[in-house]
């Protein structure tokens, strides 16, 4: 660390705060991906990397791994370790009514590319995942070659559940689902293994915005993210600071000044991702995507972390997230009864399908209740009853709304909540916002 740093706590001050808003996706990527690949013990452990697990359910509040889980489409979980060599995801041929996407999130939380019935069809396919340093062609058998900017890649996939009944043909869909090390695709011995890594244990979401030991797991984290040219001088300001990648961030060895300095950075970081998201009144769709969809737009990147971790891309799917009633009253369930109505001709205009889910708050997780009901979706429009005029209201409150309209209850917690809107494959009008999703209004 340059010394003159070690006064230039104004600057200190300001670098830890680019540090922060920059690594916060990465910090918190890093808990789910240490959640799921690596803490054996865990409750939310997937498998080790480089290989499969299939969720045959729907979520439910018991899964607390990361924030706004879905409930409509069991998942598919995969961590990548791409530093050995590529990886093969295979998937089976479905029919073409089934939705199935395969989200391939980096460190950075870039959805770098996709499988699935948007982008690769339902087909089927062998599609190699190599990470920055492959420099090998694609062998025969293989369907796409598909790059990652880091080594460690986020894979979560979704596979479409019609109703209860078509569990077992979800199941069967799954059991095809393949993730291998190219190698092994191959027939062929593998390459040396990678070497072993020192896992530190992740920050929860709470110290996450808080605690200096932030900085010691992004500069853990930075080896496995190569430089990319664009952020060059960005890094270096980094390591002008102490963030140096693979190297020990000790904050206990700053003086209380620089330690003062480096926590008003994060204050400062936080209050820009806050300021962002309060800008966005609840809309998701331009926080996730490529990196030249975002254009280095960091505050962005982590107010989408923040907001919901490991959504799509606005092109698979937007998710339009309901805080406030219609006057603009924070949404709670012990101060009201709420409606949200589709009117008729009005529904979602999607290529797939459409859904609301419940979420509590200050958590942004499932919430218990008694009819185990976390959400209301196109799929289960039979067993809705109708307006008379062919639109549906959804009564959304913690008790019951009456054995007449109990088909209809999507139940809320006692105390505050948000609601989460997943439009799956939208159509042009919703994509350029001529179709508007319906408000929340207080019964």
């Amino acid at each position: 660390m340059p010394e003159s740093l070690a006064t230039d706590l104004p600057q200190v001050r300001k670098i830890a705060s680019e540090a922060y808003v920059f690594g916060f996706p990465m910090v918190d990527m890093y808990l789910t991906m240490y959640a799921f690949s690596v803490d054996k013990g865990g409750r939310e452990y997937k498998g080790p990397f480089n290989s499969i697990l299939n969720i045959a359910r729907v979520f439910t509040p018991e899964d607390r791994a990361f924030v706004t889980p879905n409930s409509d489409t069991p998942y598919s979980f995969a961590g990548l370790d791409l530093r050995a060599e590529p990886i093969v995801i295979s998937i089976p041929p479905m029919e073409d009514g089934r939705y199935f996407v395969f989200q391939l999130m980096d460190l950075y939380t870039f959805n770098f590319d996709y499988i699935g019935t948007r982008t690769t069809g339902n087909g089927g396919g062998n599609f190699l995942i190599a990470g920055p340093d492959w420099k090998g062609d694609a062998p025969a058998g293989i369907t796409k070659v598909i790059r990652s900017e880091t080594q460690m890649v986020n894979v979560v996939g979704r596979t479409q559940l019609f109703n209860p009944a078509d569990l077992e043909n979800v199941k069967a869909i799954q059991a095809q689902y393949k993730v291998q090390p190219l190698s092994a695709f191959l027939g062929k011995a593998p390459p040396p293994a990678a070497p072993s890594i020192d896992w530190p244990k992740p920050l929860m979401p709470k110290p996450m915005r808080t605690s200096l030991e932030f900085f010691d797991i992004l500069a853990f984290l930075l080896p496995f993210a190569p430089t990319h040219p664009s952020e060059a001088e960005l890094r270096a300001s980094f390591e002008s600071i102490g963030i140096i990648p693979g190297k020990h961030f000790d904050a206990a060895t700053r003086t209380p000044e620089f330690r003062a300095a480096l926590e008003a950075g994060m204050a400062d970081g936080q209050k820009r991702i806050d300021d962002r998201r309060e800008a966005q009144k609840g809309k998701m769709d331009t926080l996730f995507g490529t990196r030249a969809y975002l254009h280095n737009d960091y505050v962005a990147r982590a107010v989408g972390a923040q907001m919901g971790i490991g959504a799509n891309s606005r092109d698979e799917a937007l998710y339009p997230i309901l805080e406030t009633d219609s006057s603009g009253k924070p949404l709670d369930g012990s101060k009201g009864r709420y409606t949200l109505r589709f009117a008729a001709g009005k529904f979602p205009p999607v290529n797939a399908f459409w859904s609301l889910t419940m979420y509590n708050l200050p958590d942004q997780l499932l919430v218990a209740n008694p009819i185990d009901r976390y959400l209301i979706n196109a799929p289960m429009l039979p067993d809705l009853t109708r307006d008379a005029d062919g639109g549906l209201t959804i009564y959304i409150q913690k008790d019951s709304p009456g054995a007449d309209r109990e088909a209809n209850w999507l139940p809320a917690p006692d105390g505050p909540f948000m609601l989460a809107l997943r439009y799956y494959l939208p159509k042009p009008e919703l994509l350029d916002g001529s179709w508007e999703s319906p408000s929340v209004d207080l019964a």
